[in-house]
């Protein structure tokens, strides 16, 4: 099954809830969506589940969605399909293909391995462009595969907020390609992000791209910051 194909299954499907997700810091649920006789695991986090809080506005789940699309804006496919429902049981909300992690890996782990290097490097140019606030080590999953990015919703802050373990390739050179297709979305509309994110948060997050285009490095965290570069756990 391809992105297309999962994602017609999350926007058009049946959802029933399953259960939730432990540990999950909001009420993330796990739901089975079914369209035409297919079904497909997916990670529902509705608004109505969200805990306040005080630097972000309330749908978070608008964020994960924006952070498929600047995924897919960005060419890099990071993260699981992730869409938009107005008609969830417990109200509007994102649902994410649920990708079945191996339970063991995190990025820790996997930075000991040089095959997924490329996949790391280009993550942080993600997270640097999104400025994710909370990229913990087990927000990277692996399915024995391939690795993938979740838990993206804080993310999109107009301020500098860049929290992540994912600190290895600071200094390290952006290849041409990237760098091109950062200009590219920086000097373009918003795309999708305009749907999900306030206006400033998407000239904010041009801004970053822009930056990080012309620097041609990824940055170094900010030690003199009044908050931390890393979240908390690390994992």
């Amino acid at each position: 099954m391809n992105n297309a194909e999962r994602g017609e299954i999350l926007r058009h499907g049946d959802i029933e809830v399953v259960g939730r997700v432990s540990g999950s810091s909001n009420q993330a649920l796990l739901v089975t969506v079914i369209l035409d006789g297919v079904s497909l695991d997916a990670c529902y986090k509705a608004e109505r589940g969200e805990r306040p809080l005080w630097d972000f506005p309330d749908g978070l789940w608008r964020r994960e969605v924006a952070a498929y699309e600047l995924d897919q804006i960005l060419g890099q496919d990071l993260v699981p399909v992730t869409v938009a429902r107005d008609d969830a049981p417990f109200g509007p909300g994102s649902l994410q293909w649920w990708v079945d992690d191996n339970h063991e890996d995190h990025y820790f782990t996997l930075l000991e391995r040089p095959e997924l290097e490329s996949w790391l490097r280009a993550l942080a140019v993600f997270d640097a462009v999104a400025n994710n606030a909370d990229r913990k080590a087990g927000h990277i999953i692996f399915d024995n595969h391939r690795c993938w990015a979740i838990d993206n919703g804080l993310s999109f802050h107009v301020e500098p907020k860049l929290r992540t373990v994912v600190w290895e390739f600071a200094g390290h050179e952006i290849d041409e390609v990237t760098r091109a297709t950062l200009s590219a979305f920086a000097e373009g509309d918003g795309g999708e992000l305009i749907t999900w994110l306030r206006p400033n948060e998407v000239a904010a997050t041009q801004q970053r791209a822009r930056e990080l285009a012309i620097a041609g490095i990824l940055p170094d965290a900010d030690l003199e910051s009044e908050w931390p570069p890393y979240p908390w756990p690390l994992v």
